[in-house]
């Protein structure tokens, strides 16, 4: 994005999210699209591109579905249409695990293509190689530890983290290891509460918060759960704050009664053969 008249980028930046550790809360949504995008720009920090788009926008089942193209077309919408907000790409799975230099260059071609400000990958221990990399390489890190949608498959489902002494260790060493290697804040997802809470005062940057804890430095949800767009299971940890499923389909209803009954198009719907001030 272009400076503005003083010089400065008013897009805010990886970095000064980093600084509110312990501040003001950071407000988080996902966006895949343009419109969202423009939408959400004044209310939020930052938008995330999640891969959750396989998911919320393409139908697959998990969040596997996504690919390297189609994260990089959604955050280039993203980039579109939004001009405030810290804008992060996720890394879907298979770009970035396999090797240090593979996950340089995804990383290169996401912020290359889009243009967004940070790139996200699932992990704690066994990405730090990596996190580290795409860092000295200059591109900013949000990390993911906890839930991680990623690795479903392999922990035979949504498991809840935080539940036994072992695994507690186990996200610490994570945590840790994410600040270690570089990164600017850190995704705690589906994590026991008092964890989550713990794991946030433990590190020097912000933990966002998804099914986690009120204490996180800053709260992500899906957009589309958040405004009751989605059309299978709801997570126990989202707020619906509207119910737009009911309103599209009352739309869709109106519409297609109206196309039945002959109603729609009106007389203001259709062109004369006099041209109107109105029209195009």
């Amino acid at each position: 994005m272009a400076p503005d008249a003083s010089g400065a980028d008013p897009r805010i930046s990886a970095s000064s999210i980093r600084l509110r550790k312990g501040g003001e809360p950071v407000v988080c949504l996902t966006a895949y699209t343009y419109p969202i995008a423009r939408l959400l720009d004044d209310h939020v920090d930052l938008l995330l591109v999640g891969d959750s788009v396989a998911m919320v926008l393409h139908g697959h089942k998990t969040t596997l579905g996504a690919s390297l193209e189609m994260m990089i077309a959604h955050g280039q919408a993203v980039m579109r249409g939004s001009t405030k907000a810290c804008v992060v790409v996720d890394m879907p799975a298979g770009s970035y695990e396999a090797t240090p230099r593979q996950a340089v260059a995804s990383a290169r071609r996401v912020v290359g293509e889009t243009g967004c400000q940070a790139v996200k990958l699932e992990g704690g221990v066994t990405v730090a190689r990596q996190i580290a990399a795409i860092v000295a390489a200059g591109i900013p890190v949000m990390g993911h530890i906890g839930l991680q949608p990623q690795s479903v498959e392999s922990d035979g489902g949504y498991r809840i983290k935080g539940r036994t002494d072992e695994n507690v260790a186990a996200l610490y060493r994570d945590a840790e290891a994410v600040e270690k290697a570089g990164a600017f804040s850190v995704v705690i997802e589906g994590t026991v509460e008092t964890v989550a809470a713990d794991l946030t005062r433990h590190v020097s940057i912000p933990t966002i918060g998804i099914g986690a804890s009120g204490d996180c430095d800053g709260q992500i949800l899906v957009i589309d759960d958040m405004v009751g767009l989605t059309v299978d299971r709801v997570p126990k940890f989202v707020k619906q704050y509207a119910d737009l499923r009911s309103v599209v389909s009352q739309a869709a209803a109106s519409y297609a009664a109206e196309v039945r009954s002959r109603t729609f198009p009106g007389p203001s719907h259709v062109f004369s053969a006099a041209a109107d001030k109105s029209e195009p």
